[in-house]
């Protein structure tokens, strides 16, 4: 087979394995057998996010999304998506930060189905793109930013929290959504131009995870994939290093119609990657993951001051990753005094550390987290994919629960007392508007959970 195959040695968790090969155009593709089920999942990552974006055309990475569920040269409309369920499969693809994915899980007998239609739009998608497909999914976004950003309670905590955190021109601080402005501004032209510097097979991971025949399904990728010509206009990133701590306190605040005021903060935290990362979510996890958190027992539970109280960490490569709070308080509750025991609450953990109960019962909430992004074969591929674009190795995806496990209660403290610091932090509170200026409705029928902050932006076709 034309190809250069290097396949990595058996590695994993559970009896989890990966091997990694790469196509003569640069294509990388990793494969996991498992047998337990008679399906199979095709995962196709992108090195491209809306950290790639340039001033003015925030958002394209998100509506190219989009423009590659429009059809292509053999597959023309909505066809992806007709020959995929047809078939009994489902799909989709998301954008984040730092990536663009599409994915399909398909019966066995269908994957190569999968693997053509993946190929040909790689391939030929620009042959399709047209004016008239461009304008549609430009509206299609722009909708998506009023439904779930603009038009919901806390809808904009995400791209608010984020703007403030990361400095103005860093390539992080606008999320993946876009501006209105720029949506508009995006031209047929600019799509075609990011499709021939990112959508390359030498800019790209597929990962093919279930009940699968290795060397048939090398097969199918070298005929379908294997005629792509590789393409090297790609500039890297722009840098999106920052020093460890903000150094102040950096706040804003929202009179919007919400149902209860909130205190939301981003905390700058080590780059995803690293085991002062790990140890952060550990932390984080303790304090602020789920009911028997930390904060949960102290706010919602002893003080009664607020009806939810979380604390999650946005793992990033190529910038600090955050830690999220995200607190809503009981009815008349200041927000002043949520922030006065959440601080009271920081100061205690960073001084005192966890306890060994603490430790051991984040470490078993991760680990089945962890654990459950590998039980189904359409999650592993993309955490084979993740590890494989983002660190260079996708057996560290196999591995990365023994990690976590394997950090220690100083390592939480020490990363809890350097970096969960007043002076190190973007704080968001939201004030409703008073009962006067609304008449007291609701108009948007949302609850309080509306505005959960999320990292990836979802192609909703």
């Amino acid at each position: 087979m034309p190809m250069g195959h290097t396949a990595t040695a058996q590695a994993g968790s559970g009896g989890l394995t990966a091997t990694e090969h790469r196509l003569a155009n640069g294509l990388r593709v990793v494969l996991s057998e498992d047998h337990l089920t008679p399906v199979a999942a095709v995962c196709l990552w992108y090195d491209v996010g809306s950290r790639h974006e340039v001033k003015g055309r925030t958002g394209l990475a998100h509506l190219f999304e989009h423009l590659m569920f429009q059809g292509s040269a053999n597959v023309p409309g909505t066809g992806h998506f007709e020959l995929v369920q047809g078939a009994g499969g489902s799909l989709n693809g998301t954008t984040s930060f730092e990536r663009t994915n599409y994915f399909e899980t398909m019966p066995t007998h269908q994957l190569e189905l999968a693997l053509w239609l993946e190929a040909d739009r790689m391939g030929s998608l620009l042959t399709a793109l047209d004016e008239e497909s461009m304008e549609n999914q430009r509206n299609v976004v722009k909708n998506e930013r009023r439904q779930r950003y603009d038009n919901v309670p806390y809808g904009t905590a995400f791209e608010k929290l984020t703007a403030l955190a990361y400095p103005e021109g860093h390539p992080y601080h606008h999320t993946p959504i876009g501006s209105m402005e720029d949506l508009d501004a995006a031209s047929l032209e600019d799509a075609r131009q990011f499709f021939r510097t990112y959508y390359a097979p030498n800019n790209a991971v597929l990962s093919v995870v279930g009940d699968i025949d290795p060397e048939q399904t090398l097969a199918w990728v070298e005929k379908y994939f294997g005629t792509i010509p590789a393409h090297d206009g790609k500039q890297p990133p722009r840098d999106g290093t920052l020093p460890e701590i903000i150094g102040e306190q950096l706040r804003e605040e929202v009179v919007e119609n919400v149902p209860s005021r909130a205190l939301m903060a981003a905390y700058r935290l080590p780059h995803d990657g690293t085991r002062e990362c790990d140890a952060a979510d550990v932390a984080l996890t303790i304090l602020g993951g789920g009911e028997s958190s930390l904060l949960h027992n102290r706010l919602v539970r002893r003080d009664q001051t607020a009806v939810a109280a979380g604390f999650g960490m946005m793992r990033l490569a190529g910038a600090p990753s955050l830690g999220w709070l995200d607190v809503k308080t009981s009815s008349g509750v200041d927000v002043a005094a949520i922030e006065a025991a959440v601080d009271e609450e920081l100061a205690r953990f960073a001084a005192e550390g966890p306890t060994a109960e603490e430790m051991e019962r984040a470490q078993a909430q991760l680990e089945r987290e962890w654990l459950d992004r590998l039980s189904t074969v359409a999650s592993r591929a993309d955490q084979l994919c993740r590890f494989a674009v983002l660190f260079g190795d996708p057996r560290l995806a196999l591995t990365a629960v023994e990690r976590v496990l394997d950090i220690t209660a100083e390592e939480v403290q020490a990363v809890a007392a350097a970096r969960l610091r007043p002076d190190n932090r973007a704080v968001l509170v939201y004030e409703p508007i008073a009962a006067e200026e609304t008449d007291g409705d609701d108009e948007s029928g949302q609850g309080a959970e509306s505005g959960e902050i999320h990292e990836n932006e979802g192609a909703e076709q």
